[in-house]
């Protein structure tokens, strides 16, 4: 399983590399440190991790930076991890706009520049955010994701062809706040839906059964071009005809009518 991640967001490429560096540092081994140089490319880089099913340990974002500050990135963060932790890096002059951003966003700290040392400064502080995630999050999604409505076919039709063939995967309602959350990583509406996310986070929008079956690796063609015995049902007789037609030796192939 992945290790949870800390994203941080601040466009001084110097700060960048040392907030980073000081994270990796005494993080590295539990947690993935991620970085972005605006808040932009921050949010693609969640909306990533959320699809992927892994998790968001600690938001770090700088608050003086172009397209989006600091707390217009945290609170959109928000939409898609609501559990991770928040912390603003800020000037000492910009100490009022942090402390206006504990009421905002929720902010859990607000950390100043410079920080040094990050063993007085940082990590007391980072220590004690992890902890307090730890003891809130969500495990990470190991399964399927199936976003939908409560009584649309398709929606049956997916749920049942994953039960049907054993696949795991986790069920959230289009209007429910994680269901949103899921859409709004991939970009799709309520209208859209279904919606299926894979274990690797790629989204497919009212797959057919065929690109379901294949993105959960099942097999869709035939491993070969010829069988000695074709056997049509899949019930008791039918699996134990070509259960004995394949100990004779005979190649046999099972079809199922139902997709």
């Amino acid at each position: 399983m992945t290790n949870p991640a800390i994203l941080t967001v601040d466009d001084d490429p110097a700060v960048s590399r040392a907030v980073a560096r000081d994270l990796r540092r005494n993080y590295g081994e539990h947690y993935r440190v991620v970085r972005a140089s605006s808040g932009p490319e921050a949010l693609d880089a969640l909306r990533e991790i959320k699809l992927r099913g892994d998790q968001v340990a600690l938001l770090v974002a700088d608050y003086r930076m172009p397209q989006m500050n600091g707390i217009e990135f945290l609170e959109s963060a928000m939409d898609l991890f609501p559990r991770a932790r928040r912390v603003l890096l800020t000037a000492y002059a910009d100490t009022d706009a942090a402390i206006n951003a504990i009421n905002v966003v929720d902010l859990d700290h607000y950390l100043l520049k410079p920080w040094n040392p990050p063993e007085e400064n940082l990590y007391p502080v980072v220590d004690s955010l992890l902890d307090a995630w730890l003891t809130t999050s969500d495990a990470a999604a190991s399964e399927i994701r199936v976003v939908g409505h409560r009584w649309s076919a398709p929606s049956y039709k997916i749920r049942d062809f994953l039960a049907r063939n054993l696949v795991p995967y986790r069920w959230y309602l289009a209007d429910d706040p994680e269901g949103g959350r899921l859409l709004t990583a991939a970009g799709v509406t309520e209208a859209e839906v279904p919606l299926v996310i894979t274990t690797e986070g790629k989204s497919l929008v009212q797959p057919s059964v065929a690109e379901l079956a294949a993105s959960v690796g099942l097999t869709i063609t035939p491993a070969s071009d010829f069988y000695d015995v074709i056997v049509v049902g899949a019930g008791p007789a039918g699996l134990g005809a070509a259960v004995y037609g394949a100990s004779e030796g005979l190649r046999t192939v099972l079809v199922e009518r139902r997709g």
